[in-house]
């Protein structure tokens, strides 16, 4: 697996990607960086764990409401022959980049 340095709000992350992976998670990225600069442009919420757990709510509703997402391939559970991203993996990643243990705060 090889590692892809990236920004999300202007803080630089290293993460694991597959072999020809890489533009996929570019998107993903970009669509990450994108919902929560919007968040955070709002002005309502400044703490960055916060504003990365309000994106990904809101990413997930879109996906459960079978509302494309730019950058994410696949509908909700029953939808057909396409796949959900492996969201476990995902969280996974995102706490390994936030360094913490997964626990809300």
């Amino acid at each position: 697996m090889k590692q892809m340095e990236v920004t999300i709000m202007g803080q630089s992350y290293l993460l694991g990607c597959p072999e020809g992976g890489e533009a996929a998670l570019s998107k993903a990225v970009s669509q990450v960086d994108k919902e929560m600069s919007a968040i955070r442009d709002a002005g309502r919420v400044k703490a960055r764990e916060r504003i990365a757990v309000l994106a990904a709510l809101n990413l997930a509703y879109q996906l459960a409401e079978d509302k494309p997402v730019p950058g994410v391939r696949g509908k909700a559970a029953g939808a057909g022959d396409a796949e959900l991203p492996d969201l476990d993996g995902l969280i996974r990643r995102l706490d390994e980049a936030l360094g913490h243990d997964g626990q809300l705060l």
